[in-house]
């Protein structure tokens, strides 16, 4: 029990090795913003490499980039949200084997806000009612957990497991966590492409990966966009858990929470 008590402790409160910025200590330059196009060939998501050689890749990847620049959002605010927020996503879902990268995905849904869409979507991740549901979170009149940073982020990594069992790519994945997974197997089927880059889809989902690459590279990569560090605040370690993944089971999963529940009184 004890060692048990121990692993859900370091797997709720661990906190991460990447080191990404305060935003106390993020300044705009003063020099010209980098073109951020001659970063592309660099560029990937979830070690998947964007194919900037494509044109017309490279073209919409440019584009999304400087619409992230500083000079474009003339705010650190984006910053001051992962920098808060990062440091207990990351190990959740280094604990469920999801990229990282995926961290990126509460930015671009939500800006890392809690509120509520027009649509009905909530929270970080910006679940639906019943997906939530679906995934083990509270939602009533009473408590809705898709407010709720860890319960949600869990709830997540289960699905973007879900949907990576389906889709077998990473950026197929977060396509489909966009537009739902039977409309993008439509599209799949319907065009005969199994490549997000080839893939003709709404303008949303469309731009959707493009985003999440931006939003990695400004967070990352400050200075290249406008923004300058001064002094780095999260040092990330890896999760070392007394519980094996292939032991986390949903059983203790709810014990982990009811452990966290303890810790927080």
């Amino acid at each position: 029990m004890l060692l048990f008590f121990i692993g859900a402790k370091t797997l709720i409160f661990n906190t991460p090795s990447q080191k990404i910025q305060s935003s106390s200590a993020i300044e705009t330059t003063s020099k010209e913003d980098v073109e951020p196009g001659k970063q592309a060939a660099s560029l990937s998501f979830a070690n998947e490499k964007v194919p900037v050689k494509d044109a017309r890749v490279n073209w919409r990847m440019t584009k999304m980039l400087k619409a992230h620049s500083y000079k474009s959002l003339q705010t650190h605010r984006l910053h001051q949200k992962a920098s808060k927020w990062f440091p207990i996503m990351e190990p959740i879902l280094q604990y469920y084997g999801i990229p990282e990268d995926f961290k990126y995905i509460p930015l671009v849904e939500s800006g890392l806000l809690s509120g509520t869409s027009s649509k009905g979507a909530s929270g970080y991740w910006q679940f639906m009612p019943q997906t939530a549901r679906d995934y083990g979170l509270k939602v009533n009149g009473n408590v809705d957990e898709r407010q709720q940073v860890r319960k949600s982020t869990i709830a997540a990594c289960k699905y973007i497991r879900s949907l990576y069992t389906e889709f077998h790519n990473w950026t197929l994945v977060a396509a489909a966590y966009n537009i739902g997974e039977t409309k993008l197997k439509h599209q799949m089927a319907l065009q005969n492409k199994h490549s997000y880059f080839k893939i003709k889809l709404n303008r949303e989902t469309a731009s959707y990966v493009y985003k999440l690459v931006s939003m990695k590279q400004i967070i990352e990569n400050p200075a290249l966009y406008g923004f300058s560090k001064s002094k780095t605040l999260i040092a990330k370690n890896t999760i070392n858990t007394e519980i094996p993944r292939s032991q986390f089971t949903p059983d203790i999963e709810r014990k982990a929470m009811s452990a966290l529940s303890i810790l927080r009184n």
